[in-house]
């Protein structure tokens, strides 16, 4: 087994210089690094993992914190499997680990229990909801001075670490772009509301429908409900149906309810991309399959978990300050909003 001693002779330095630049502890000179670093690689040197973690005193892991639903196949949905990558590429590349925490949405847990068991050293928490126990374990959080960060997430009048998407201009995009092709009777089919991001789709929505001239009370009777899952689109589908004469195109919050919303309308005999313009939200794989191609807002997932784990880190090793970042989204225009060919039967 290669010893630090022998790392240490190869880059021409002492051996707490060795312990230092694995331990990331100190001050240190990007060179003698980097000689350190080569010469490990050299020997294939291996530092020992708990002993780092005492040298530290730090577990050496990033935690996310998803959110626990029976039957729901978390990892098969494009969100949760797009940041998750992006989050573990950058822990990967910064030479941390990562430790999945699930926690039940309808049972009170405390965040800080993680911290207190030294399981991890900072956390990205994934799937957050807006509601008065949520905030308040969440200020007790950051009250604590544990260094976390919310992901697709955010919560008026705080100051937590967030990194988010545009989905206020995302939204609007979108109706805008249905309104710019002769549609005006457009509804919202729109995600659980206790969801940061709901509430900025359904403002995207409402700014480009009222500019068009829909007064409030116009815009209350297009509006429906779902959770985010196919299944919710699919039950979706008998209410669009029943109106159809007053409806020429839907706007979904996500994908999953477009697809869904889809193939209940096709059982109704009503075809997405003939008799009526759909749009969803997300641009994942399943919008390039579906038939016809899904028109879809692209949210960049993957970036915002890389982003979201490096400035974690970035403020966990010393760097000061918070952070609040808000990417850019894109409309991916397929054949799923063309013109109506057909009048509505």
């Amino acid at each position: 087994m290669v010893t630090r001693k022998e790392v240490a002779e190869l880059a021409g330095v002492s051996e707490a210089t060795v312990s230092r630049v694995f331990n990331g502890v100190g001050p240190m000179k990007e060179e003698t690094r980097q000689r350190v670093l080569d010469a490990a690689k050299t020997l294939d040197y291996h530092p020992n993992a708990i002993a780092q973690s005492f040298a530290r005193r730090r577990s050496g892991n990033l935690g996310v914190v998803l959110p626990y639903v029976p039957k729901v196949h978390l990892f098969s949905t494009y969100y949760f499997s797009e940041v998750l990558s992006g989050i573990g590429a950058k822990v990967k590349e910064k030479g941390y680990d990562l430790l999945l925490i699930f926690r039940s949405p309808d049972q009170e847990s405390d965040y800080n229990d993680v911290f207190r068991s030294q399981k991890v050293d900072a956390c990205i928490i994934l799937g957050a909801s807006d509601t008065p126990l949520e905030r308040q374990q969440l200020q007790r959080l950051e009250e604590g001075e544990h260094p976390f960060c919310l992901v697709n997430q955010h919560f008026a009048g705080e100051r937590f670490n967030e990194v988010d998407a545009d989905h206020t201009e995302g939204s609007y995009r979108a109706v805008k772009h249905l309104l710019d092709k002769g549609y005006n009777r457009i509804a919202f089919l729109n995600g659980s509301p206790q969801f940061s991001n709901s509430a900025d789709r359904l403002e995207g929505y409402t700014r480009a429908m009222r500019e068009a001239g829909m007064e409030p009370e116009q815009l209350a009777h297009l509006y429906f409900e779902g959770n985010y899952s196919r299944t919710s689109g699919y039950r979706a589908a008998a209410a669009v149906y029943e109106r159809r004469r007053e409806i020429d195109a839907v706007f979904a919050a996500n994908d999953r309810m477009a697809i869904g919303l889809m193939q209940g309308l096709r059982e109704l005999g009503w075809e997405a991309g003939r008799d009526v313009a759909v749009v969803g939200y997300d641009n994942s794989d399943a919008a390039r399959v579906t038939d016809p191609p899904l028109t879809s807002v692209a949210v960049p997932f993957y970036e915002m978990g890389s982003l979201a784990a490096e400035r974690l880190l970035m403020q966990l090793n010393g760097e000061p300050g918070g952070f609040r970042l808000k990417l850019d989204t894109e409309l991916v225009i397929r054949q799923s909003c063309r013109k109506i060919a057909a009048e509505p039967r």
